[in-house]
């Protein structure tokens, strides 16, 4: 991109985020329950779980694209 590290670094960083978010939203859209409901009222472990795998797995997958 520049000749500018930190610029890139800033770049990238604020990409992977806005990435991430976007991935977050369809995957709330796309499930069919109320995950947030599911972790803190219902106190389900397993959507815990499923939730921070996923978030995980797109970060991971926004990381290696970016590298």
């Amino acid at each position: 991109m520049t000749e500018h590290p930190l610029v890139n670094a800033t770049v990238f960083a604020a990409l992977g985020v806005v990435l991430f978010s976007l991935a977050g939203a369809v995957l709330l859209k796309l499930i069919p329950l109320k995950l947030w409901r599911e972790i803190v009222e219902e106190r389900n472990v397993a959507a815990a779980i499923f939730a921070g795998a996923v978030a995980i797995g797109i970060a991971l997958i926004i990381a290696a694209a970016m590298h």
